[in-house]
């Protein structure tokens, strides 16, 4: 019997392409300090130092919300019909 060798060769993906790769579908929650606030939600008013908060991001990185709860940011995905996935 002889033995087949089959190689596969993964395609390669563009950064264009990985950058939209589940957008529309995908959303990330991400905890953050309040300290991170101003950079990523800029129309955000000030917010005391030290807090610990979570941000929803699109599959991309866009921001969508800041929320004190991460069931919260999960169920404004959800709302908006995206998966939520967690991100460390």
């Amino acid at each position: 019997m002889s033995e087949l060798n089959l190689t596969h060769e993964p395609e390669s993906v563009s950064p264009e392409a990985l950058a939209h790769l589940g957008e529309g579908h995908i959303a990330y929650v991400k905890e953050i300090r309040s300290e991170d606030v101003p950079g990523l939600f800029p129309q955000a008013p000030q917010i005391a130092p030290g807090l610990k908060l979570f941000a929803l991001h699109t599959a991309s990185g866009e921001p969508i919300m800041l929320t004190d709860s991460r069931e919260a940011a999960i169920a404004n995905a959800w709302s908006n019909e995206l998966q939520a996935v967690s991100v460390h």
